[in-house]
């Protein structure tokens, strides 16, 4: 079959790719301890399901707005306004399956061949790859340990160029679990109205803070009008299969990118829109005491690591991801993934998945059971052991 040249420049998320082949060998009977998929392991709130089953008997199973249903976009409207502390109303809110669609449709409404994306690195392999699909040239920024995997605002001064369209930022970040500050998002802002460049701020984990409060960069002056922040479902509320999403941006780009969604998907599944509406207006006690598990696991799983021999691992400030320094065991990334699987029975992810930079990394998700985060660091000490 020949393809379409375009598809040579589409990237892959690994983290499925690595589900899969644990799950070969799990299916051959070895043991196997799943830290490679970024999803809450808990269950969507109960209240969360009721509604949806609510919206299948009353029939919610018909086409809707491809901007996504008009309560549903009022109700995010309020809570963004809420969280972020600034003022946008339903015209600036479309619905997608999931956040993907958010990253695709603003480059390919503000992006043209040949223009420049800024984009963080280590970081979620989707920008680079959506970057590549469209033509134009991603651009990466080293999110440096020595940094606490923030970004360093002299590095981004020195990045900008005439073609510079879009920053990219992910707070709190994966795969590091880095968390910008005010001032690193209020210097981010200047460099963007100075410029004339958009920013995409991914704030899909913005809920998952273990220290302070999220800072949004759409709440500085002028930036609302020149910020597009993707969120969803997916983490805060565990809907990860539910598939939604959405993006937050400037009126007249939300109507091009409801056009998008047109084109690519006519609309988000119309009953799993209802069942947002409770999951943001209901009972969020369920996400609180999800965030205060990860919290505990964060802490047992980070103190765990740094008391084995080889392991550095700096403590994330939110998202549910360690990213350990593996430097010392003077093996590649790729190899200790592979030798992870198929000696320890753990299932990581090499740091070059998220990015060149990421060499000398794997990464951890302790979206898992306590009792599985103490059994893999039992099995790490050992192979480290052997090592």
């Amino acid at each position: 079959m020949k393809l379409a040249d375009r598809l040579t420049n589409l990237g892959t998320e690994t983290a499925f790719v690595v589900f899969s082949k644990a799950k070969e060998l799990e299916a051959q009977g070895k043991e196997m301890i799943h830290l490679e998929i970024g999803e809450p392991d808990f269950d969507t709130p109960q209240n969360i399901v009721e509604s949806a089953i609510d919206a299948l008997r009353n029939h919610w199973t018909h086409y809707n707005p491809s901007a996504g249903l008009p309560a549903l976009r009022q109700a995010i409207a309020e809570e963004i306004n809420r969280t972020r502390g600034i003022k946008i109303g339903p015209e600036n809110v479309v619905i997608t399956p999931g956040g993907k669609p958010i990253i695709m449709f603003s480059m390919l409404a503000l992006v043209n061949a040949g223009e420049e994306v800024i984009y963080p690195n280590p970081g979620y392999p989707i920008y680079e790859s959506a970057v590549n699909f469209i033509g134009a040239k991603a651009v990466p920024i080293r999110m440096r340990e020595e940094n606490q995997f923030r970004l360093d605002v002299d590095e981004l001064i020195s990045l900008i160029t005439p073609k510079t369209r879009m920053i990219i930022i992910n707070s709190p970040q994966n795969p590091t679990g880095s968390v910008l500050t005010k001032e690193d998002l209020r210097a981010i802002a200047d460099i963007a109205l100075k410029n004339d460049i958009y920013i995409l701020a991914d704030e899909i984990y913005s809920q998952i803070m273990y220290e302070g409060i999220h800072e949004s960069i759409s709440s500085f002056p002028g930036m609302t009008e020149r910020t597009i922040i993707l969120e969803g479902f997916s983490k805060t509320y565990a809907m990860t299969g539910w598939r939604v999403g959405y993006g937050v941006m400037p009126k007249d780009l939300a109507i091009q990118v409801a056009k998008l969604e047109t084109n690519f998907n006519s609309c988000t599944t119309t009953f799993a829109q209802v069942a947002g509406i409770e999951a943001l207006k209901g009972d969020q006690s369920a996400v609180g005491r999800m965030v205060n598990k990860f919290r505990e696991r964060r802490d047992i799983f980070c103190d765990g690591l740094n008391r084995i021999d080889g392991f550095r691992c700096h403590k994330p400030a939110g998202a549910f991801y360690l990213f350990p320094n593996i430097s010392k065991f003077g093996i590649k990334s790729a190899e200790m993934e592979y030798r992870l699987m198929q000696e320890a029975g753990i299932a990581a992810l090499a740091g070059t998945s998220f990015g060149a930079f990421g060499e000398g990394f794997v990464r951890f998700s302790y979206a898992s059971s306590t009792q599985n985060i103490k059994k893999a660091l039992d099995k790490l000490a050992k192979f480290v052991g052997k090592l």
